[in-house]
């Protein structure tokens, strides 16, 4: 069985083989202040690595997790990714709080079905609807979705997570409203002697109607955690085209997102991007930063339905959306591969 601090983690297995888990907190101290206060205890978590790269993930618990709000998905939180001594993740915003939509960090997904959850439209208001990832939620009475709300949360499903020495798997199983169920699994994987992770995917219908959703990754990146500047580029395979101004400081430059002086606390750049076609081969983006001198290359294996960017003085986001559809008793893989690698430095 994998461990998980703080305690150690057993279980039995369970009917899909992953392990149940159980937590044995410790007493250890977390000495980090933030704009919450003083975390008495560390949130669990696991530590994975292949020898080349090593990571550190917060594991979903809807007691103690880092991560309680309800915009994103609980499973595969990065704080921080190392190679070869750079850092690619890590904590971007000023306040946490774990209610907060996004108190988060790491290439963390959203699932959205009409831009709001599974079964939002047909629920009425003190009814309830489904954050893949997150749980049944509690629908208030609201003319819209809010997709930075915190939904109180009615069920969180039953999940799981299973950790070896180069991998981390977790898995969600959850019956909601309106004959809406399914299996959510994720696995965040070093592959051995690379420099390379692969978030693997499965979505399985278990209910009785169709699931359709796009799924988008944020990509929280703050390489070295140094501000966003015209140090870092943003590379697209095609011609970028975007729906509005890039508040002066970002540019386009064919196919690259860059910037024409450091942001300012404050200040963000923030476009939905088009000039995508219909293959997987346009899901390929790198993000640089010359005075690092690291980068990192994302690829999908599923066309683009979507690609939205958006930017900070602390972190750089492309944000490639990709829509999926499940019958009952189907499921649907998909994969974002991450390679990290060096450049020269300016």
């Amino acid at each position: 069985s994998g461990e998980v601090a703080g305690g150690n983690y057993e279980g039995e297995e369970n009917g899909t083989g992953m392990r149940m888990l159980e937590a044995v907190w410790g007493c250890c101290v977390f000495a980090a202040i933030t704009g919450a206060g003083l975390m008495a205890a560390e949130p669990p978590h696991a530590e994975i690595s292949n020898g080349v790269i090593q990571a550190k993930l917060y594991v979903p618990d809807a007691a103690d997790g880092y991560y309680r709000a309800t915009r994103f998905d609980w499973s595969g939180v990065i704080a921080s990714l190392e190679y070869k001594g750079h850092e690619y993740f890590g904590q971007w915003f000023e306040r946490y709080d774990p209610k907060l939509h996004d108190s988060i960090m790491g290439p963390v997904e959203s699932f959205n079905t009409g831009d709001a959850g599974l079964g939002y439209k047909e629920a009425a208001a003190g009814g309830t609807f489904i954050r893949i990832g997150v749980g049944v939620v509690r629908k208030p009475s609201e003319p819209a979705y809010k997709q930075f709300n915190t939904y109180d949360i009615v069920d969180n499903g039953q999940w799981s997570t299973h950790r070896k020495p180069n991998d981390i798997a977790f898995q969600q199983k959850l019956a909601g409203p309106a004959g809406y169920a399914y299996v959510y699994r994720k696995t965040v994987r070093m592959v051995k002697g690379k420099p390379e992770m692969v978030l693997e995917h499965t979505l399985k219908n278990t209910g009785d109607k169709p699931i359709d959703t796009s799924v988008f990754d944020h990509n929280f990146f703050m390489i070295d955690h140094l501000p966003i500047g015209p140090d870092v580029t943003i590379t697209f395979p095609f011609e970028l085209k975007a729906s509005g101004p890039l508040n002066g400081a970002g540019v386009l430059r064919g196919r690259q997102i860059g910037y024409t002086r450091e942001l300012k606390k404050g200040e963000s750049v923030h476009t939905e991007l088009s000039g995508f076609g219909n293959s997987a081969s346009d899901y390929d983006i790198r993000i640089e930063n010359a005075k690092a001198g690291a980068g990192v290359r994302i690829r999908g294996d599923h066309p683009l339905e979507k690609v939205v960017f958006w930017s900070i003085r602390t972190t750089a986001c492309p944000e490639p959306y990709i829509h999926l559809h499940v019958e009952p008793g189907s499921q649907v893989t998909w994969r974002i591969t991450y390679d990290f690698y060096e450049i020269k430095t300016r």
